[in-house]
């Protein structure tokens, strides 16, 4: 069977020519449209009430592209969208940056346009200005993406590892691990009775909600790349202090540990693409998991640890299951590679 010419995409869709106004017109826009973004600009023009604003970017790579849970696209949005959340800011807009590799079906780059559509709306956030580039094949992996993402702070919410102290309360918003295992497991193609899904989803509304109705809260991270081990040293380092968690309080999906063993992974470092992880003061705790039960993205929330005095070193340390005590080490290296 012949592939007819434009049914892929070609070197010359990234040209700047006839083909490039092609690929953004019969697309792109269809699937992303907003007034900013139909303005094709070099730039979007914003207008913003506030002068308290976060940004951020991010790039994507993740193999396979299409994942039980989500994709890139979907993953481009949740995932920047996510950075902005978790420093207490409501997002606004993003930007879209494609590199594509010569080859790709347009089929699975409408898919992926579309995928990014669905996601920026349900995340009530537009896709405001963007830029395509075409490399030779072989010279990606498909399709590499990158958002930039602009959000407005909002008002009376400070974040900081400097408020953290002795006596404060670590909450997760849910199960870890999802994303992680869901990647590796599929990657080889293994299957268990019980579909592991990404959590891929955008935390927004869940923290923003959060932010404005409890008092408390005095850090937030998404525990991505590195899962929840990474997180929580990276706060333990940043904040001058310990943490200790207890294995028992920690939600995890009895799939995705069975994975975990199975493939000898650590449950731990696994990534995550819609949790976050909070530190709350110690009045406050109980008061946050009970409005994160009442969403969706945070009905397994809980508690799981604390924060404690540094000892010689910022530690993390996990009271096991049986008992015992274990350093919980921030993750070497790439132990799970292109997973976002």
């Amino acid at each position: 069977m012949t592939t007819k010419k434009h049914d892929t995409v070609l070197l010359a869709h990234g040209g700047g020519g006839r083909l490039s106004d092609t690929l953004i017109r019969k697309h792109i826009l269809p699937r992303l449209n907003n007034d900013e973004l139909a303005e094709l600009g070099d730039s979007a023009k914003l207008d913003l009430d506030s002068k308290r604003i976060c940004f951020t970017t991010d790039s994507y790579v993740v193999k396979p592209l299409f994942f039980h849970g989500g994709d890139i696209g979907k993953l481009a949005v949740c995932g920047t969208v996510n950075d902005l959340a978790v420093a207490g800011a409501r997002p606004i807009a993003l930007t879209l940056s494609l590199i594509i590799e010569e080859g790709l079906a347009f089929e699975t780059l409408d898919k992926i346009l579309s995928s990014i559509g669905d996601a920026a709306a349900q995340n009530r956030v537009r896709i405001v200005s963007g830029d395509t580039k075409t490399v030779e094949a072989g010279a990606a992996d498909k399709i590499y993406i990158n958002t930039a993402g602009v959000g407005v702070r909002l008002p009376g919410v400070e974040l900081g590892c400097e408020r953290i102290e002795p006596g404060d309360k670590i909450v997760i918003s849910g199960t870890i691990g999802d994303h992680g295992m869901t990647i590796i497991s599929q990657r080889e193609g293994i299957e268990f009775e019980s579909q592991l899904l990404s959590d891929c989803a955008g935390l927004s509304e869940l923290t923003c909600e959060l932010l404005e109705n409890a008092g408390g809260i005095k850090f937030m991270r998404d525990p991505t790349r590195g899962g929840l081990a990474a997180t929580l040293n990276e706060i333990a380092g940043a904040g001058r202090v310990s943490i200790e968690i207890n294995e028992t309080e920690i939600p995890v999906n009895p799939t995705v540990q069975a994975a975990a063993d199975i493939l000898g992974f650590d449950v731990l470092e696994a990534a995550n693409e819609g949790k976050f992880v909070a530190v709350v003061s110690p009045d406050r705790a109980d008061e946050c998991v009970s409005i994160c039960r009442k969403h969706p993205l945070g009905a397994d929330a809980a508690v799981i640890g604390e924060v404690v005095e540094m000892r010689d070193v910022p530690t993390v340390e996990m009271i096991t299951k049986i008992g015992g005590r274990r350093i919980v080490q921030l993750p070497y290296g790439r132990e799970l590679p292109r997973i976002c």
